[in-house]
């Protein structure tokens, strides 16, 4: 057994469960989501976060990667000592396989993980997901049970099914990117994979959806979740089509302010040791105390009226204030005043953050090619039955024996065969 598949996490949850080596995952019994089966025909990031976070809960993931080059994640961002870091975590916790979808034996043997499966993921344009026999009358077909996660750029009831899509224009769609940014500048987009991840993020949640009805529903007949990269975005910007409807405004960006709902005190200020530091006062009492902090009398931001007419001056004032102090002693007399602020978080605030820690937001997982290395844990916490951190992303097709053989049940000669004609 490979140091992977030893792969052990220090923190919440992370012992190591029972039955390695016959295909058991090591956060066996943990997880809310364990015996759950998962197939993924899902690269880069929206299709395979939604995995992950069903992978994290115990589900038991297997992520169906083309022979020779594998998902095209596995090369992506910064790398040490020649080894891609962010695969180590967008891989975690599922099993790898091969698979050539342009061969016939292969879409055969597809059509069997799916059978397998509880939950297809899948994120191909509508005509190749039809081809390969990955579409939803396809899936239905062969296994009536199954629900079908379908991610693509604009979903697939629209006239543009079959264009490709990516989370950035999923953002772009949204109305997030037209929101985010000051007035004077152009839109901004996050510098992460915001769309993708948050469409991951729904799809595992609908996922749960439909196996709670599943489980609840005797003439449960299978479902297709139809999922557009920009609709998940455009559904948590809870106000902006009611808000264009009922006003007919169009909400602009406003820097660090909410676009519709200015708070008297929201911005960032820097200290005078260069720190970035966020303060928020929404309520009429944290208002208050701000302007006490800042030497102003009480009873000139005693009313939403006034703490609204005077927001400009207080936001001068506490830049300049910030300015003239330390991050540190920003932070204390903002204790002390009650008032809520908190550094702007960098990487290296995370790491040393005791907050974090006493989370246990952060483990440590051993590594086949790094040893020890470091992520964050299994989020959201369940207190009573974890889920685990058991094994960072696998190499590709590392699982093939575990999944072809033990739990799709191929004969030696058969796998042998798929091998030399390189179907797997």
């Amino acid at each position: 057994m490979s140091n992977k598949d030893q792969g052990t996490g220090r923190g919440q949850g992370q012992s190591r469960g029972p039955g390695q080596g016959q295909g058991q995952s090591q956060g066996q019994g943990q997880g809310q989501l364990h015996g759950l089966k998962v197939v993924e025909f899902a690269h880069v990031v929206a299709g395979p976060m939604a995995g992950s976070m069903l992978a994290d809960q115990g589900a038991d993931v297997v992520h169906v990667e083309p022979p020779g080059a594998g998902d095209a994640a596995r090369a992506m961002g910064p790398k040490k000592d020649g080894q891609p870091l962010w695969f180590k975590v967008a891989g975690r916790n599922k099993r790898s396989v091969t698979l050539d979808l342009h061969q016939e034996s292969g879409r055969e043997l597809a059509q069997r993980l799916v059978a397998w499966a509880d939950v297809v993921i899948v994120t191909l344009r509508n005509g190749r997901l039809r081809s390969w026999g990955l579409d939803w009358e396809s899936v239905h077909r062969v296994n009536p049970k199954a629900v079908l996660l379908q991610i693509s750029g604009f979903g697939a009831t629209s006239s543009r099914a079959d264009e490709p899509g990516f989370g950035k224009v999923g953002e772009a769609r949204s109305g997030v990117v037209h929101l985010t940014g000051f007035p004077d500048t152009p839109p901004v987009h996050t510098g992460f994979s915001h769309g993708d991840a948050v469409t991951g993020l729904m799809g595992a949640y609908a996922v749960l959806a439909a196996l709670h009805r599943r489980g609840n529903d005797p003439d449960f007949d299978g479902e297709w979740i139809d999922l557009a990269l920009f609709e998940p975005l455009f559904r948590l910007v809870e106000w902006q089509v009611i808000v264009h409807d009922q006003l007919g405004t169009v909400p602009e960006r406003t820097g660090n302010q909410l676009a519709v709902a200015p708070a008297a005190v929201i911005n960032t200020y820097r200290s005078r040791d260069g720190e970035w530091i966020t303060v928020t006062s929404a309520t009429l009492r944290s208002v208050r105390n701000v302007a006490l902090l800042l030497g102003h009398d009480e009873a000139d931001f005693a009313t939403t009226e006034q703490q609204f007419a005077g927001r400009a001056e207080l936001d001068a004032d506490l830049r300049t204030w910030v300015a003239e102090r330390t991050a540190d002693e920003c932070l204390e007399a903002f204790t002390r005043a009650e008032v809520v602020a908190s550094r702007v978080f960098s990487a290296a605030d995370i790491a040393a953050d005791p907050v974090y820690a006493e989370r246990e937001d952060i483990v440590t997982v051993d590594d086949a090619d790094l040893g020890p290395v470091r992520m964050q844990s299994v989020i959201p916490h369940f207190r009573q039955r974890p889920g685990a951190v058991w094994r960072t992303g696998p190499s590709l097709g590392q699982d093939n024996a575990l999944v072809y053989r033990e739990w799709l049940g191929l004969g030696e000669e058969e796998l042998t065969d798929l091998e030399k004609h390189g179907v797997v």
